[in-house]
């Protein structure tokens, strides 16, 4: 059975050339970058380089770019970050009801254990933030905004430029999880967000899981979340993964700047897709038709559940989710569909078709020809 894999927002494949670029730093090049002896100074350079590298990418200083493990550490070095460093002048954090758990469950903790007050913003039927509603949830003690570039669940797109202009003219810091737009939209540099701290995740444009960048705009110094060392600048302790941050930015210069996954490719793909479902009894579209990710599809269905149609689709050999890959398993209804005014049961019957480079009009085709029974099947086992 062929496999057709329409999850690229999961994860994507290790593309070959930055598996070989990382290869020396899983053999001959295995020093510790913080040893000062020669073959710990060998890894120190590489390292620096890689950063210099990485900083010319996003258009930014050296110094502002902290190597993670990925986009929860990313966005939790942030959150925690800036919370903690910032709780004497005000102890007030706004974000969306669709953001990723990383961001959620941290701003829930903030909350629970250590008296924060958060303001989670509602979003359109659509998914989008509506900009107005967060002028007036500004106020002197909040300290912290963070809205994500686009959404992992529903592809919408956020308006983080405006969000960010007005935190800043506010002086308010803005935090944007920017994991799902790296290679997929268009990147100029990291000033674009109007962002004093950036999520970026190496995995979402095939680069090595285990890597990430927080990109935090100098002067800022966030908290750090990790004790040990003073590695990253005394900012995130830990040994460097010299091998997956070199993955890192070999991705950041192959599939940034001319997005990997090609608009103008993926966008006739996925709007055959939505045509097709938009033409299925009980099945409801799910996010922005027009301002989405070029590669995502999510829909709800009446009278079934996501565990009986991913399986369906499984059974098909078709690679899909129900929204973030970190709840697979998970029984609880999408948070994100919940936000956006669906009933209980469809928020428990989501799907989301995340297409990539390597995607065919001819997969497109068998999984549009697919749908009907597959949706069918799952319908009648409720």
């Amino acid at each position: 059975m062929r496999t057709i894999y329409f999850d690229y927002n999961a994860t994507t494949p290790l593309d070959p050339a930055v598996r070989e670029a990382m290869l020396p730093f899983l053999g001959e090049i295995w020093g510790n970058p913080s040893s000062i002896h020669h073959v710990g100074r060998q890894a120190r350079a590489i390292l620096d380089d890689a950063r210099d590298r990485a900083a010319q990418v996003l258009s930014c200083k050296p110094s502002e770019v902290i190597f993670t493990s990925g986009g929860t550490e990313s966005n939790n070095l942030a959150l925690f970050g800036v919370a903690r460093q910032r709780k004497g002048r005000g102890k007030h954090i706004i974000t969306t009801a669709i953001e990723h758990h990383a961001v959620l469950h941290g701003c829930d903790y903030l909350e629970r254990q250590e008296g924060f007050e958060i303001t989670r913003l509602p979003v359109t039927r659509e998914g989008h933030l509506r900009v107005e509603d967060l002028e007036q949830a500004l106020r002197p003690d909040t300290i912290l905004v963070s809205i994500m570039a686009a959404n992992n669940e529903i592809g919408t797109l956020q308006p983080v430029v405006e969000a960010g202009q007005l935190c800043r003219q506010r002086g308010v810091l803005f935090h944007t999880d920017a994991v799902q737009w790296f290679g997929k939209e268009p990147f100029q540099d990291i000033h674009q967000f109007n962002a004093d701290l950036v999520s970026i995740c190496a995995h979402k444009f095939h680069g090595p899981k285990g890597a990430g960048i927080l990109y935090a705009r100098s002067p800022l110094l966030p908290d750090p979340i990790l004790f040990g060392g003073g590695h990253e600048n005394e900012r995130r302790a830990g040994t460097e993964n010299l091998a997956a941050i070199i993955g890192l930015v070999e991705a950041l210069e192959r599939f940034v700047r001319k997005p990997v996954f090609a608009p103008e490719r993926l966008l006739p793909l996925t709007s055959r897709l939505i045509e097709q479902l938009h033409s299925l009894p009980g099945v409801h579209l799910v996010g922005s038709r027009a301002q989405r990710l070029a590669n995502t599809v999510s829909f709800v269905v009446e009278n079934s559940d996501s565990l009986a149609l991913l399986a369906g689709l499984d059974l098909e050999g078709i690679c899909a989710s129900s929204g973030s890959a970190c709840s697979a398993g998970s029984l609880e209804p999408s948070h994100v569909v919940a936000a956006l005014g669906f009933a209980p049961g469809l928020a428990n019957a989501l799907v989301r078709l995340s297409l990539g480079r390597a995607s065919t009009c001819e997969e497109v085709q068998q999984v549009a020809s697919i749908l009907p029974k597959v949706i069918h099947r799952a319908q009648r086992s409720k």
